[in-house]
């Protein structure tokens, strides 16, 4: 087996697979973002179960899974193939399955893709808790020689990759990112509510009847001035879950500037705003087979219509009003996206601030910000704006960001977001 990574390592090597110094990431074109249908598309459920080829097991019974087929090419190559729940869809393969052999023995698995090519590099776990990167002597990503001359993203992407595991009666897990499955953010979500100041409310059912939490962080019981948080929309990205579970770690912080903070401002976060898409190992939708983050001007998904009328009911004929509204993603690099506003908001040149301060805070780090009109946006911080007058936008975290980095980085902007709107009451 030696001999064939060798071959695929020098065959790839000289054929002019380099990765070439990475560009700075411009962004998604704001016509991304253009008003689309989002009435229920069909989908394809995959199917679930364990296959054994030879004397390896293959298994993607269980939350988080993805794995559409399996075959063997011989006694040490299997090749996997992944589909998305429907097309057309946003590339972000995701993948994530389990094997276990009769006995010890390596193997290498190539990773294929109906209509799509290969993002994300393989994670594994021998428990399906503690993750790491799958060492880079043990993939081998078939890159596209014309992969050079395209965008950020396409330059990105490989054709397909080859992951090499040593398998044995323990299971070992594959995966794109870490799984951070519902059950697993309802957990960490437990571990928040112990904090007093914390409360949780069930805002409506998924259609796969998973519960829709909601968090509520503060002590001013009239909830006059509200923030929100937001994220999972999208099942693939983790590291946005990484980022926002930080994020609210620090607002409950037991320092003086969030204990002033949750005496004057309330907080509400929805940690997992697709439950279904994420446990059913989704790429992108819900299971009405939609990107719910193109669902936020129709609201014909439950999903955003649970936090609509939550907010609706929180500040409609109220004389609250809604500060901040902040949404974590994952994309392939970090950068925020942010309201082009023409006047006024309820916290006005709050994100301006608050991006300085960043950068005044982590050293040699520089924010990378695209922003667009909200008027005809159907993304969240387009209603968060049009609809409450919030400052709002999208928190995004590249996929390959360093896990240190991307909570550092967000215990710091909790921390300048605490301290900034303090300064607002002054």
């Amino acid at each position: 087996m030696n001999k064939i990574f060798t071959f695929l390592l020098l065959f790839f090597t000289f054929s002019g697979f380099s990765q070439s110094a990475k560009p700075k990431f411009e962004g998604q074109a704001t016509t991304s973002t253009d008003k689309v249908d989002t009435r229920n598309h069909a989908i394809i459920p995959q199917w679930r179960g364990k296959k054994t080829l030879g004397n390896i097991t293959f298994d993607n019974d269980f939350d988080g899974a993805r794995l559409n087929g399996i075959t063997q090419n011989n006694d040490t190559l299997y090749t996997a193939i992944i589909a998305a729940e429907n097309y057309p869809i946003n590339p972000s393969p995701w993948y994530a399955f389990k094997l276990t052999g009769k006995k010890p023995s390596t193997i290498w698995v190539n990773l294929t893709y109906l209509n799509a090519k290969h993002r994300y590099f393989p994670k594994i776990s021998r428990d399906g808790k503690t993750w790491q990167v799958v060492d880079s002597t043990d993939c081998v990503l078939v890159k596209d020689p014309e992969a050079k001359n395209r965008t950020f993203q396409e330059n990105a992407l490989s054709e397909s990759a080859f992951v090499r595991i040593r398998v044995d009666e323990k299971p070992t897990w594959i995966s794109a990112q870490e799984l951070m499955t519902s059950a697993i953010v309802n957990n960490w979500s437990k571990g928040i509510l112990k904090n007093k100041f914390v409360s949780s409310e069930i805002i409506g059912k998924s259609p796969q009847n998973r519960p829709f939490q909601c968090l509520r962080i503060g002590e001013d019981k009239t909830d006059s001035k509200i923030m929100i948080v937001i994220g999972r929309l999208h099942p693939p990205e983790v590291t946005g879950q990484f980022a926002l579970q930080a994020f609210v770690e620090s607002l409950c912080m037991d320092s003086e500037i969030a204990k002033k903070f949750r005496k004057e401002y309330t907080v509400f976060v929805v940690p997992m705003m697709n439950p279904d898409g994420v446990d059913n190992g989704h790429w992108r939708h819900n299971t009405g087979g939609i990107d719910l983050n193109r669902d936020w001007s129709d609201f014909n998904q439950p999903e955003t219509q649970f936090v609509r009328d939550f907010l609706r009911k929180k500040l409609n004929g109220t004389k609250s009003k809604l500060y901040f509204g902040i949404d974590f993603h994952s994309t392939w690099d970090d950068i925020f996206y942010t309201n082009l506003t023409e006047s006024p908001t309820n916290m006005d040149g709050l994100i301006k601030r608050w991006f300085g301060a960043l950068e005044q805070a982590i050293p040699d780090y520089k924010v990378n910000s695209r922003g667009s009109k909200p008027a005809s946006g159907v993304i969240s911080k387009a209603f968060f704006n049009k609809e409450f007058n919030a400052e709002a936008l999208v928190y995004e975290v590249g996929d390959n960001t360093s896990r240190d980095f991307t909570i550092l980085k967000s215990k710091t902007a909790a921390e300048k977001l605490m301290i900034l709107s303090l300064e607002y009451l002054k």
